[in-house]
């Protein structure tokens, strides 16, 4: 079979420090765009992909495995990635997407949520997660016992994208490294109350409303504010390298970001203007020196999608006879 997974583009955090018991709470988005991974029944374990793909994929197969007796007889192969360490969710993504196929070849009936547990996802966030299952705009509840609550889930209005800038900068923190930070992280609790406070009634009202204006503006106020949290561990608000990428996004976006720790930055827009914002980018990128690729996030309303061997079978031939 094969499944095909969202990009989650991070939108932030709510409040590393607990400080009503409920630690962390994110918000994400899911973007068309993320892997395609075929997997089927073999006679020993076959992982075709690249570096840490290969050892994601071992690691997801052993796990389900020893959770469910699975076996690790599965040929693996990854026909579409997401770039590791640019913020956009790749580990996640993909070890989830080989847990569901193989709950689906043995005919288990798995939450998503569980899946993640088995593979111990979801310890500083569930915009990943949420993103994988449902698709669209997404925030989780904070982590407190386990797998934090999806709270809210909208679809992300199918006429707004995203300007993805995805430069070629140092990678962002992989998760050995990102495991001291998130434990120490100290947030202010009146940073975290004024996130709160743009969510529920900046962010989510022009979302429901279709007010881009609106919520480009909380979007890129949350940024900074969440930026707040982890000024001492990245320099600033933000990278440092990005910042000139970012001065142009601001300038240009109804709202603007950095996803995760980098170095992939973003500015909402119109799916319509990106060709016109896309030309202007690469020439600012080329006046600045700056070597990135520039790409139209489009909002992923359906989350992944699992494709049965036959159906993907007759899909193939019916693109090659076209």
């Amino acid at each position: 079979m094969l499944i095909r997974t969202p990009r989650r583009l991070h939108l932030g955090l709510i409040d590393p420090s607990a400080t009503f018991g409920r630690r962390f709470g994110s918000l994400g988005v899911a973007l068309g765009g993320g892997y395609e991974v075929r997997i089927v029944e073999g006679e020993a374990m076959e992982v075709i992909a690249d570096g840490e793909d290969r050892e994601t994929i071992e690691f997801a197969i052993k796990r389900m495995n020893s959770a469910y007796e699975t076996g690790v007889n599965y040929v693996v192969e990854v026909r579409q990635a997401i770039p590791r360490h640019v913020g956009l969710g790749s580990t996640t993504q993909l070890s989830l997407a080989v847990a569901m196929g193989i709950a689906r070849l043995n005919n288990l009936n798995v939450s998503v949520e569980e899946l993640a547990r088995v593979l111990g996802r979801g310890r500083n966030g569930g915009a990943g997660i949420y993103s994988f299952a449902h698709g669209g705009f997404v925030i989780d509840g904070g982590v407190k016992n386990g797998i934090p609550p999806l709270i809210f889930r909208e679809d992300f209005p199918p006429e707004w994208g995203f300007l993805l800038v995805i430069p070629e900068l140092k990678p962002g923190l992989d998760e050995e490294e990102e495991k001291p930070v998130m434990a120490g992280a100290v947030g202010r609790a009146d940073v975290a109350m004024e996130i709160s406070h743009r969510i529920l009634l900046g962010l989510l009202p022009a979302l429901k409303e279709g007010d881009v204006k609106t919520f480009g503006e909380h979007l890129s106020a949350i940024q900074r504010l969440v930026g707040k949290h982890f000024e001492p561990y990245q320099g600033g608000e933000f990278r440092e390298d990005v910042k000139l990428i970012l001065d142009f996004l601001a300038e240009k976006t109804y709202g603007c970001g950095q996803s995760s720790w980098g170095p992939t930055v973003y500015g909402l827009i119109m799916r319509d203007e990106f060709p016109r914002l896309s030309a202007e980018a690469h020439d600012y990128l080329r006046e600045h020196g700056i070597k990135a690729k520039v790409e139209l996030g489009v909002p992923n309303n359906t989350g992944a999608e699992v494709i049965g061997e036959s159906a993907f079978l007759e899909r193939l031939i019916k693109s090659v006879g076209g």
